[in-house]
């Protein structure tokens, strides 16, 4: 039998066990709403029998660990997850500094018309609207090719145009360092993730060889998984103990407590920043995360963007020289260039035009000031196909070019919104598992509380009787 003793003892065990219960619960109140944090259950189970004549006799309760509700299926889906929605994400925000770029995208419909004397809803400073322009001055230019008025209009928005061509040029050149920029930032945050979830792997082992809770530790490596997740998809493997290896690529660049290589950015030739491991120097192939976004975005839609301004701007120079080059000014002079240049970023107004729009050769013959045949040709590449513009007029060609930003953007657009639904999804679906549950700890608490109280109430009962005992045998 336990006997007075052996019964006090129990009771100061149950006591200690519930106070274990409460201050459990308490930690979990007091984290309802820390980021991260994974709701715990004190794991409480009877003490050892000990055999007496009348058969085995219990001796109460004890804690044998404070594990971590999770959901180890769920937290992996959600890291998935986090690489998704990092790929769209940073797509979605390159993206949309392209469009930035283009003003009539952002404020119209982003497409030109073929025709010159045609509107469009777009805004005065936007490429569509300045191309429209200079075909219509043209036009006006034909209708008067004397005129001093006509010939400075034709200058002024060939020169507007130009400058619409250089600015779009260098935003989008700007746009492609920038993202060179935020790849290796993305990167060197990477290595510093590595290198903490290679540390937090040795604190766990090391808190829990010692018999010590990690919880925290835990909740801070799986935090350090999803944000590196978020950044470049990764795979993970149980390593010695409770430590997590980490793959990116196929390398394994965690393993334990040990870091075995990192990450950085390498320029393959083109300027265009990829990214390798730092000592193996093995190029990677990442398929998910907010680096490989970047990259894709710069490669795909903008290098695409960029490529087919700069084959406008390169057709837009050879037709209008080819046409303009081989006519007469009014005064009969010939041998002025339109336009210098041979690209979007360089694309210029010849100097001697801006200086004397008198030169401006609009007619086909040197006798004849009021031939305007050269000016109408020039109109007429407003609905002119190009075989350097895919058979396409000048007009098309940007919308097309434009309409393909257009719709890398709302794909990108699409499939934030869907990632978006699907991580909410899941992490209402942990909310549920791992989350805290003010009524349900409520609850919990008022339990550990009363079973507290009826181990106080052991206590003093027993004390009583030990009193009682004392007494008996003093008199």
């Amino acid at each position: 039998m336990l006997g007075l003793f052996g019964a006090l003892n129990m009771a100061s065990q149950s006591l200690d066990t519930q106070m274990a219960g409460v201050e459990v619960t308490g930690q979990n109140l007091a984290n309802v709403n820390t980021p991260g944090y994974t709701r715990q259950k004190v794991d409480i189970q009877a003490s050892p029998d000990i055999s007496t004549g009348a058969g085995p006799e219990g001796t109460g309760a004890e804690v044998t660990s404070i594990q971590q509700i999770s959901d180890a299926l769920l937290n992996g889906q959600i890291q998935g997850q986090q690489s998704v929605s990092g790929y769209w994400n940073s797509q979605q925000s390159a993206l949309q500094s392209a469009q930035t770029s283009l003003d009539e995208f952002l404020n119209g419909t982003g497409s030109t018309s073929s025709s010159a004397s045609s509107s469009t809803d777009t805004t005065d400073s936007g490429l569509a609207a300045q191309l429209s322009g200079l075909f219509n001055d043209f036009s006006s230019l034909a209708d008067t090719p004397t005129s001093g008025t006509a010939q400075q209009a034709v200058v002024n928005q060939a020169q507007t145009l130009a400058t619409a061509f250089n600015q779009t040029d260098s935003q989008l050149g700007d746009l492609n360092t920038s993202l060179n920029s935020s790849l290796t930032d993305d990167v060197s945050s990477a290595n510093g993730l590595l290198s903490q979830i290679a540390s937090l792997n040795s604190e766990i082992n090391s808190a829990q060889f010692s018999g010590g809770s990690a919880n925290e530790l835990l909740d801070t490596r799986q935090q350090d998984l999803d944000n590196l997740a978020q950044l470049t998809d990764i795979q993970t493997s149980p390593g010695t103990g409770s430590a997590v290896d980490v793959s990116i690529g196929g390398q394994t660049l965690v393993s334990g407590g040990q870091t075995l290589d990192t990450l950085q950015t390498y320029n393959p030739g083109n300027g265009q920043l990829q990214v390798e491991t730092a000592t193996g120097g093995v190029p990677l192939t990442l398929t998910g995360g907010t680096i490989q976004g970047t990259i894709d975005a710069r490669d795909g839609a903008l290098t695409t963007l960029r490529s087919g301004l700069n084959t406008l701007a390169s057709t837009l120079i050879t037709q209008v020289n080819g046409i303009q080059d081989s006519g007469y000014s009014p005064t009969g002079t010939t041998g002025t260039t339109f336009f210098t240049g041979n690209d979007a970023g360089n694309i210029a107004v010849n100097t001697a035009l801006v200086n004397n729009p008198g030169l401006l050769q609009s007619s086909d013959s040197a006798a004849d000031p009021s031939d305007n045949s050269v000016a109408l040709q020039l109109a007429n590449l407003a609905t002119t196909t190009q075989p350097g513009l895919n058979n396409q007029t000048f007009g098309d060609a940007y919308s097309q070019t434009v309409a393909g930003l257009g719709d890398a953007l709302q794909t990108a657009n699409d499939q934030v919104t869907n990632q978006t639904a699907v991580t909410t999804m899941l992490q209402t679906q942990l909310s549920d598992v791992s989350g805290v549950n003010v009524d349900q700890e409520m609850t919990t608490l008022m339990s550990f509380q009363r079973a507290y109280e009826a181990s106080a109430q052991l206590v003093t009962t027993l004390n009583t009787m030990m009193g009682d005992t004392l007494s008996m045998k003093g008199s």
